[in-house]
């Protein structure tokens, strides 16, 4: 039987998207999608509708490199509005409770204190997180009643940056894998006694991709038509910037890239890796040829890339 020819055109490496608001993350993924028609794509890190900013889009092998995006710190630049709790805790959503207090500067400052380091956090309602094999906002929006749990995340940096007015502030986050700025509002809001939630938000870096190199739609489709595009991809192996090194040949390279072990040269490592952590990237001359696991002398890839 002859083999299906692949359809969409052989595209390896990642587009920093900068997300419009009013669509989803897989809406703008889908937007990119049809402009470039890549035979395979995907996103590192979803954001709200409401939200912009970065959304690395993976194409080819680049999908392969995902996870390693996902687990990346992320960087926020958002405003929150006191003085009302909405149920999506943004502005999106409908208002559940009002409050006349509004905090000064010191009050907020305080309790930002509180909200650095690892800390407990339980997700919106209206949050992708799953319940019993569901989406929450799924069963928020039919009304169901469930509770989420509390699990830890990180936060790096948050500080207030300006004070336009009594009613909004506006904040810049560094954060870890599964926080949510929009959970952040809501907990800041009923400690400060007034209730809040985000008004606007803007993602600023995923990992390596930072908004400096993001493109919106209208460029991306201006760059397609005057068949630019590679002029903006950034490698497979942006993704794995952090993963340590490892130097080999050709003929190692063959072996990894059909699924076989290999063994390895002591020394040859670049790069510093946390204690426990065996997984390097194993590099031939300037490309990523796999990612895989170092017991002792011994490498068994993990992934393999083609481009």
């Amino acid at each position: 039987m002859a083999r299906r020819k692949a359809r969409g055109r052989p595209i390896n490496g990642w587009l920093v998207l900068d997300k419009p608001s009013g669509i989803t993350s897989t809406g703008a993924l889908t937007a990119a999608k049809r402009l470039i028609d890549p035979a395979k794509a995907g996103h590192g890190g979803t954001l709200d509708p409401l939200a912009t900013g970065v959304l690395p889009l993976a194409f080819g092998e680049a999908t392969k490199t995902v996870p390693y995006i996902m687990d990346g710190t992320k960087s926020y630049r958002f405003s929150l509005r006191f003085g009302e709790a909405r149920d999506t805790d943004d502005a999106e959503g409908v208002a559940l409770k009002t409050s006349a207090h509004r905090p000064d500067d010191a009050g907020i400052e305080d309790a930002l204190q509180d909200y650095r380091g690892v800390v407990a956090q339980v997700p919106p309602f209206y949050a992708a997180v799953k319940v019993a094999g569901e989406r929450a906002y799924d069963l928020a929006r039919r009304g169901e009643v469930f509770q989420l749990e509390a699990r830890e995340v990180r936060i790096d940096r948050l500080v207030m940056i300006d004070r336009p007015d009594a009613d909004r502030a506006v904040f810049e986050m560094d954060c870890g894998k599964g926080t949510y700025v929009r959970a952040l509002a809501r907990d800041l809001g009923e400690q400060l006694g007034c209730f809040a939630h985000v008004e606007t938000l803007r993602r600023t870096r995923v990992g390596p991709f930072r908004i400096e190199d993001a493109v919106g739609l209208d460029v991306l489709e201006r760059l397609v038509a005057d068949d630019a595009l590679l002029q903006v991809l950034a490698p497979v192996s942006t993704a794995l910037a952090d993963i340590p090194a490892l130097a080999v040949t050709e003929p190692q390279a063959l072996r990894l890239r059909s699924g076989q072990r290999i063994r390895v040269a002591p020394g040859l490592l670049v790069g510093s890796s946390e204690e426990g952590n065996t997984t390097v990237r194993a590099m031939l001359a300037d490309r990523t040829v796999a990612l895989g696991r170092l017991e002792g002398a011994d490498l068994d890839p993990v992934r393999v890339f083609n481009d």
